[in-house]
């Protein structure tokens, strides 16, 4: 009886006198596969059927072209197989869930790492024993959470580690670290970056915050309305939170000009010692509208062309620069308008047509428009 010998497998046996079927097992990574090849009549390799077990399907399902390519151009049942071997070994070692497998002493490390953390600070683990995420809680009774990446070598090869901070988070690993030490320092970044929080708090309860909608402990920017249509955006310094921010003044211009004009005037009169929210109304020379004196309808104003005041992550940012319309519009809507009308004309990256309420002459720039 005819057999097919495989470096590191069993035999591959026909069950047939015209073998025209054969039978075994593929040894690949220590793991035994089953496997059956049908042949036709005729013993073409070209029209052979491979039949598997249903691992061995999950994992060849994204390399079927390249298999069929590799049984057309194979001059035999043998070379075939070995060609099986090799794509298996890639999808092996491709797959999503590959994982190197720790030793014991890293999962009784780990637990007596984590008594001696204390179990209040742990949130989740996952099932493979790998993925923490550790709670931290500032001076402000503000909680965070660090989620933590440990690899197979830990603690001889350095985690991974991601946090809803402003700032990179890092750690200076040594061979002596522990979770234990990697919450201490957590801590005292939260404890570091308390002013800044602060800041932005005090931005968050006492104006109307357009963007962003639902802001992250990450975030550094606010855009803050200070009337129909207009509004600033200012990126905090995580490290030097009551330094003069970087604005941007959004709105038409006839409103923004005075208003950047005193800004670039009264600059010089920036206080450090003072909040950022007292600063911005001392250079701008106004008063934010709150929540306890305005309801954010009468300063959030609708696209003029949707009707919406989010479409997607934007908000209304092109306003009608005539003081007597000032209608707002996001400026992917007022392209494809200006875009749809046989008057408006282009120049570079900027399309110049008329507003659609008062029909003025309104520019947008095509870089927002996506192909």
């Amino acid at each position: 009886m005819e057999t097919l010998l495989m470096k590191e497998s069993p035999l591959l046996l026909p069950l047939n006198k015209q073998k025209t079927v054969y039978d075994g097992f593929i040894t690949v990574q220590d793991r035994d596969f089953r496997v059956r090849i049908s042949l036709p009549p005729d013993l073409q390799l070209k029209r052979a059927k491979l039949h598997c077990c249903w691992q061995l399907k999950r994992l060849l399902k994204a390399y079927q072209p390249i298999l069929k390519q590799r049984l057309q151009r194979s001059s035999d049942l043998g070379s075939f197989i070995l060609e099986l071997k090799t794509v298996l070994e890639v999808a092996l070692k491709n797959r999503p869930d590959h994982v190197t497998i720790p030793p014991p002493q890293y999962y009784s490390q780990l637990i007596a790492e984590l008594e001696s953390l204390g179990w209040d600070k742990l949130l989740f683990i996952d099932t493979e024993f790998c993925t923490l995420r550790l709670k931290g809680v500032d001076s402000s009774g503000h909680e965070h959470v660090l989620t933590v990446k440990l690899k197979p070598k830990y603690p001889f090869e350095a985690p991974e580690y991601t946090a809803d901070l402003p700032v990179p988070f890092s750690v200076t690993w040594t061979l002596q670290s522990t979770l234990a030490h990697i919450h201490k320092r957590f801590l005292a970044e939260l404890e570091g970056l308390a002013e800044f929080w602060s800041v932005l708090d005090e931005i968050d309860v006492q104006t109307w915050v357009l963007e962003p909608e639902k802001p992250s402990r990450a975030d550094t920017m606010r855009r803050i309305a200070i009337g129909n249509n207009v509004s600033i955006k200012v990126e905090i310094d995580p490290r030097h939170p009551r330094m003069l921010p970087d604005c941007c003044l959004l709105g038409a211009e006839h409103v923004v000009t005075p208003l950047r004009s005193k800004l670039n005037t009264n600059m010089h009169l920036w206080n450090p010692d003072c909040g950022v929210l007292q600063n911005l109304k001392d250079v701008l020379e106004i008063e934010f509208p709150s929540p306890a004196t305005h309801e954010k309808s009468s300063l959030s104003t609708e696209c003029g062309i949707c009707y919406s005041f989010r479409l997607e992550s934007a908000i209304p940012d092109q306003v009608c620069n005539d003081p007597r319309c000032g209608q707002p519009f996001h400026q992917a809507c007022l392209y494809e308008w200006l875009r749809g009308l046989p008057t408006s004309r282009q120049s570079f990256n900027t399309v110049f047509g008329e507003c659609p309420y008062c029909s003025k002459p309104i520019t947008v720039k095509t870089a927002v428009h996506k192909q």
